[in-house]
């Protein structure tokens, strides 16, 4: 239908950093983006990282704070096991929860809307 949903949008994150270019930059954007999402008026049905991703997810990122509020706000933050494992931070994961790839493919397959970064 034409009619905007009422449910939030899906993220897919599959970087630490938004677009290419600078890199601290890029960190400084994508703190900026998450931090700008706990503002909506409907908050994202889910945060999907992949990839480098899922460096936001973990113990010591400046991101932790801003899924923590999400996530309490009804988001499902989701991370994919195979990249935690890649990047040696499984056992660092301070937010959210473990998913694999069928998980994330059901979820982006199902979303009425998906935002890709």
């Amino acid at each position: 239908s034409c009619m905007p949903s009422n449910e939030g949008v899906t993220v897919l994150i599959t970087s630490n950093q938004i677009g290419r270019g600078n890199e601290e930059l890029g960190k400084i954007l994508i703190k900026g983006f998450l931090f700008s999402m706990t503002e909506l008026p409907v908050p994202p049905k889910a945060v999907i990282f992949m990839n480098s991703g899922v460096h936001l997810v973990a113990e010591g990122s400046n991101t932790v704070e801003d899924l923590r509020t999400l996530s309490a706000k009804g988001t499902k933050v989701l991370s994919c096991g195979t990249c935690l494992n890649f990047y040696s931070l499984m056992d660092k994961v301070a937010v959210g929860e473990v998913t694999d790839m069928f998980g994330i493919v059901s979820l982006l397959s199902s979303a009425a809307r998906l935002i890709t970064l």
